[in-house]
């Protein structure tokens, strides 16, 4: 007995049950109408439940030709494919792919060769996968792998026909070797464009102050009382000092208007003092020629004198003639026979002879033990 006509039993027995209830309350049945009442019903149940019953049927349908069997479970139709190499946009550069492809095989003719469908369903799932991937940078893969979800999560035919197919779970990664190289060349790449900027500023600044503030004494001015402007008398004290910084912006000398506002070049001795003349010869640096030799072209007595004056002595000094002698011995010591003949002209120094040189130093002591310096 199917279920079907059980409900349908039911439903008529209990319908029935509750008219006669209200009817017997209605009419107040005596006792006896009430028993006639329930084997009413249960007559009526009975007769319900044998009218609604199926007919059987003559012949079992598992004896018939082709029974009615259950269709057997289909085969797990998915498969997983990890650490598969897809290109970027950028060469040399492949991301990490990795998901559950699923297939769903379609019906073909019967003279249609066999398939592996597994097999056409990971190649289509990775050329649909290829086709997004190698137009991206592979610094997004986390952007990337978003986008496959989207297009991988349709079933869609494969090139032959045979099968449908879609991924799922899927995983897209950069190998860490390759990140850690491209956030290196991202820095470099920064930093040549902070370098690229700081240099386009400097030139751009030097531009602007050798060909427009240093361009002209004028402008230099100009300029100045455009950042000083309540400073009129200090810029007119500095007109030397900016007429020689545009002429040195311009590798020229001063112009002739305003070389009396220059002052001449002073003298740095070696102990940090100057004075407002010409620098001597041994004032130069050591290797450098003389610029500024006397007129018989030699400079050595000005060379002298300066040196004098560097020490401290004048001409009325007792100690010159002195030191004159040291000077001799020492420029004799080293090999300097022309500073020594120099020497000897500028101080008329008449040497004496060679006894007295043999047995005196130049002060008229006793020569210094061998090892020992010249006083």
């Amino acid at each position: 007995m199917s279920s079907g006509h059980k409900a349908m039993t039911l439903f008529v027995t209990v319908i029935l049950g509750l008219l006669l209830v209200i009817l017997g309350l209605c009419a107040d049945w005596p006792r006896w109408a009430w028993a006639a009442s329930a084997g009413l019903l249960a007559v009526t149940g009975v007769v319900t439940n044998r009218v609604l019953a199926p007919k059987r049927e003559p012949f079992p349908r598992e004896l018939l030709p082709e029974p009615d069997l259950p269709l057997p479970d289909s085969a797990r139709q998915d498969q997983r494919v990890a650490h598969v190499a897809l290109p970027s946009s950028v060469a040399d550069y492949d991301f990490s792919f990795s998901a559950t492809v699923r297939w769903l095989v379609l019906d073909a003719p019967s003279d249609a060769p066999y398939i592996n469908p597994a097999g056409l369903a990971i190649d289509a799932v990775l050329q649909r996968a290829r086709g997004v991937t190698a137009q991206q940078p592979p610094h997004r893969s986390a952007f990337v792998q978003h986008q496959l979800d989207g297009a991988l999560a349709t079933m869609r035919v494969d090139a032959t026909g045979r099968v449908m197919a879609m991924a799922m779970d899927v995983s897209l990664c950069l190998p860490e070797h390759d990140r850690e190289r491209l956030a290196k060349l991202s820095d470099v790449r920064k930093d040549e464009d902070v370098w690229e900027h700081e240099r386009n500023y400097e030139r751009s600044k030097r531009a602007y102050l050798g060909e427009d503030v240093l361009k002209d004494t004028g402008s230099a001015v100009v300029w100045w009382l455009s950042r000083n402007e309540k400073e009129v008398e200090g810029a007119v004290d500095r007109i030397g000092l900016l007429a020689r910084l545009s002429a040195a912006a311009k590798n020229e000398t001063v112009a002739p208007p305003f070389e009396h506002l220059v002052p001449p070049p002073r003298a740095v001795f070696p102990d940090g003092t100057a004075d407002g003349g010409t620098p001597a010869d041994w004032q130069q640096p050591y290797g450098t020629e003389d610029a500024t030799a006397s007129d018989n072209g030699s400079g050595d007595g000005l060379s002298v004198d300066s040196l004098l004056e560097w020490f401290g002595f004048s001409a009325a000094d007792a100690d010159v003639d002195l030191f004159a002698k040291r000077l001799i011995n020492i420029a004799s010591a080293h090999g300097k026979t022309e500073a020594v003949d120099e020497i000897k002209r500028r101080f008329a120094y008449e040497p004496p002879d060679q006894a007295d040189q043999a047995d005196d130093g130049p002060d008229g002591s006793a020569p210094p033990p061998d090892g020992e310096p010249t006083p």
